[in-house]
């Protein structure tokens, strides 16, 4: 996890410009290094470094002496670089996961090399022999990336867009600073100017497909066959393997745990493999919420199944509503059910931060997207549409769930891990018959559940377990998270404000007090860049007026005592 920064054809002065570059200090608060591009005085590269693979070549933008004339900035781990190295005879100079990008573009060229990585990531690669710049970022877009280019070709790229927006130009209007789209490299023309002129955009991998990189996998061919049992094993295999090459770190190894399914077994998946691979120190898991929780209480006891040294931050009301605003300054975004989920993991992410050794961090994000698992999917008209709405929602994921994760955990120097979004589990899990992966029996994620029935990973009320309002898990059973917030919010922004919403907010205007009062903030911090969320996170099939699914009638019956 680090930040990355470049520009290409600055009008402005670079040591200027370079201010922008320490608005994402904080996701690398190890090294930083700015570097202007010989032969082109106006291109720069800026790189903040969290140092988790090759702690003494690790820096950036990475040039290597077999090819001069390549200039690399990352931000990821490329899982599969030790098997690309071997399969291709690739000689490294470094330590670096992402040196194989280079050699990948020097055998192949640019679709090849983005299809080959095992993996999360974003970068910047620029060849000065060809006079090209490319762009690239993985397929769920589990690490970000920002891009500002003028319609005279200065290009500017940056992990998040807070190091875009103040950027100096020429210009009378702010130039349009947009999210790079997941899945997809961009192909620039490079001018002796150091201006540049965008050739293509493509889409190299689609979440259905299995990847070009399967082929060379350590996970073999699969069985075939779509009898459950070996469903239910495959499922098991792809699981492991998606935990265990995440364990590539040379700094200690942690795991959120909300004891809900997926952190769940993570964590227990986690802890099972680093005994294999003798890591001989323990797995430190955490768990958030405020006094009496059912997160709490449900992490306790798979912590104490499983034997990982668990810590727990308990957190109060006012504390919650006192870190919004420093939550949806760093998330970049006013989408309701994202900053309310979001306040819970930035607290924990501090607390790991300051009090524990732990940097890289397993979580669960993605699971409830690729297996049903949102209380709506109970009223999906058809098995056909359910899947259909998980393969829209990992789609977006980029803007909702893996935006909240990364900008939490980024927010505090950490680096995030989500095994449930590897390439292979989730082409493997789309590719299964719809009816297979539909709630049965009034429980979500059956298929998932019923994997594991007989792994002893969890106990089976674990395993079990239904699933939580995120708002309700973390907080007392006396008064929700969801309830909190109403409260506040119902203080600070009266019935006409409300009312006049629509006028002062065109782009998606806020229908709720609390879409209101969180849009004030974001436009406070980011104004006019509303279009960074193209809509609100809403469930499907139901009316509703709120993304909770606590208002929703399924939830409220599942979870009565």
């Amino acid at each position: 996890m680090c930040g990355i920064w470049a520009l290409f054809g600055s009008d402005e002065c670079l040591s200027v410009q370079c201010l922008s570059a320490m608005k994402i200090a904080h996701r690398g608060p190890d090294a930083f290094r700015f570097e202007n591009v010989n032969g082109f005085t106006n291109c720069c590269f800026g790189f903040h470094r969290l140092a988790i693979v090759d702690q003494l070549y690790g820096m950036q933008p990475i040039r290597v002496k077999k090819f001069p004339y390549l200039w690399l900035c990352y931000n990821g781990e490329i899982y599969n670089f030790r098997q690309l190295q071997k399969q291709f005879g690739f000689e490294y100079q470094t330590l670096v996961d992402g040196e194989v990008i280079l050699h990948l573009y020097n055998r192949g060229g640019i679709e090849q090399t983005a299809s080959m990585l095992d993996g999360v990531f974003a970068f910047i690669l620029l060849d000065t022999a060809n006079r090209k710049v490319f762009l690239g970022r993985d397929t769920y877009g589990v690490r970000p990336l920002f891009k500002v280019l003028t319609e005279d070709g200065f290009l500017g790229v940056c992990s998040e867009a807070k190091g875009l927006i103040n950027l100096k130009h020429s210009m009378s209007t702010c130039p349009k600073v947009e999210p790079f789209l997941p899945g997809h490299y961009e192909v620039l023309d490079l001018k002796p100017s150091g201006k540049v002129a965008s050739v293509e955009l493509v889409k190299f991998h689609s979440c259905k497909d299995e990847p070009l990189h399967a082929a060379y996998d350590t996970v073999e061919n699969l069985p075939a066959g779509l009898d459950l049992e070996t469903v239910k094993s495959n499922i098991r295999l792809l699981f492991e393997n998606a935990v265990k090459k995440r364990l590539m770190s040379h700094r200690r190894i942690g795991c959120l745990l909300s004891g809900g399914l997926d952190s769940s077994l993570v964590a227990a998946m986690l802890l099972k493999l680093m005994k294999e691979s003798s890591i001989n120190y323990p797995l430190q898991t955490f768990a958030i919420g405020m006094e009496d929780s059912p997160d709490l209480l449900a992490a306790r006891k798979v912590a104490a199944y499983i034997g990982s040294e668990h810590h727990e931050v308990i957190f109060n009301s006012e504390e919650g509503i006192q870190a919004l605003e420093e939550v949806i300054f760093s998330l970049e975004t006013y989408d309701i059910t994202t900053v309310r989920a979001s306040v819970g993991m930035y607290l924990v992410s501090k607390h790991i931060r300051k009090k524990t050794d732990s940097v890289v961090i397993f979580s669960g994000e993605g699971s409830d997207e690729l297996t049903q698992g949102y209380i709506y999917f109970h009223k999906a008209p058809s098995p056909e549409e359910a899947m259909e709405d998980s393969e829209r929602l990992l789609r977006e994921l980029y803007m909702f769930d893996v935006l909240r994760a990364d900008r939490t955990t980024a927010a505090h120097g950490l680096e995030l891990r989500v095994p449930f979004l590897d390439h292979r589990f989730t082409s493997y899990y789309l590719s299964l018959p719809a009816e297979l992966r539909i709630p049965k029996d009034g429980v979500e994620k059956h298929l998932l559940r019923e994997s594991f029935q007989d792994s002893n990973l969890l106990p089976k009320e674990i395993l079990w377990r239904p699933k939580e309002a995120f708002s309700d898990g973390i907080t007392s059973l006396k008064k929700s998270w969801f309830s909190i917030l109403q409260e506040h919010v119902d203080l600070q922004v009266d019935d006409l404000l409300l009312e006049k919403g629509a006028e002062k907010f065109p782009f998606n205007p806020p229908k709720t007090k609390e879409g209101y009062y969180y849009r004030q903030i974001f436009e406070k911090h980011y104004p006019g860049r509303a279009d960074w969320l193209s809509h609100y996170w809403m469930p499907r099939w139901i009316e509703a007026t709120d993304p909770s699914a606590r208002t929703l009638k399924h939830y409220k019956s599942a979870n009565k005592e």
